[in-house]
């Protein structure tokens, strides 16, 4: 389901080790990672000289990306590279569409050593811009690599963004034989002990059902064999982060939404908080405008 990958990379560990990760998707999918340096023209090592812009971030790209086409030779994965200059998210998102990559992955909150342009709030940003999906891996010591994912996990709210997200992440599991784990949260701690609150709660509960059920059904259908269905009461991100720990999940895919930009909400902040925070992989998937 994935035949190009694009890989932004500027050599340091923590890209190094997502090369090798985005390597192993490559060798399953038999997909071509398309490795790109993006010179960033917004920083000060920027000059012009007869009105063309010279950056010295182009020349070391040249030789980054040389080094990671020897790794990938090594790893006998199909690849093409390229350097380019500009804003690195949005050059990024429009790379990615231009070139009809399918997926695109990238190191979030790096280790230190990992430039501005691959951390924070420029991958961030990608995730919010990208219409192709995204797969952040966030390099922090308890980062979590494995490849073929066999447990992948689906949060949802029921909302037309999860249902689409939800749909890939179940073409993708079936396509590993995995199992789907499907999590939704109910936020009842606003809620008081009056009637009113009382029922609304029991709406909450049947709601998250019907968005559980309506996934699993999917995946059902999809020829996925091994699903479980959970229920929690309490924060959504916390219980995201507690249910990757206790059940070995390798992944999670969720769904953004709203105008295209920065005012794209992901999940309410959900999903970006899962970004942020995730000892795994997260991969995004943006509902069509």
């Amino acid at each position: 389901m994935y035949e190009n990958i694009l890989l932004p990379y500027d050599g340091s560990e923590g890209a190094t080790e997502v090369l090798h990760h985005a390597s192993e998707i490559a060798h399953w999918a038999d997909a071509t990672i398309q490795v790109l340096y993006v010179a960033d023209t917004t920083r000060d090592s920027v000059t012009v000289v007869e009105g063309q812009t010279v950056d010295a971030l182009a020349q070391e790209g040249e030789d980054i990306i040389e080094e990671a086409a020897k790794t990938l030779d090594t790893l006998g994965v199909s690849y093409e590279t390229d350097v380019v200059q500009g804003n690195p998210a949005p050059t990024i998102v429009n790379y990615a569409e231009r070139y009809d990559q399918d997926l695109v992955v990238m190191p979030t909150h790096g280790r230190e050593g990992i430039s501005r342009y691959l951390i924070g709030s420029v991958s961030e940003k990608v995730v919010r811009l990208s219409s192709v999906p995204v797969l952040t891996v966030r390099m922090q010591p308890d980062e979590e690599l494995a490849f073929p994912y066999e447990n992948i996990l689906i949060p949802t709210d029921g909302s037309t963004a999860a249902r689409y997200a939800a749909d890939h992440l179940i073409e993708f599991a079936a396509s590993l034989d995995a199992t789907v784990h499907v999590l939704s949260v109910v936020e009842d701690t606003a809620l008081g002990l009056d009637v009113r609150s009382t029922s609304a709660a029991k709406e909450s509960e049947e709601a998250a059902t019907d968005a559980v059920e309506t996934v699993v059904s999917e995946a059902k259908s999809r020829g996925v064999t091994n699903t479980v269905r959970h229920i929690e009461h309490g924060t959504p991100v916390e219980e995201i982060l507690d249910y990757i720990e206790s059940n070995d999940v390798q992944v999670v895919g969720m769904g953004t939404t709203g105008g295209r930009g920065t005012n794209r909400i992901l999940l309410g902040s959900v999903a970006e908080k899962t970004v942020r925070s995730a000892p795994v992989p997260v991969i995004t998937v943006a509902e069509p405008e």
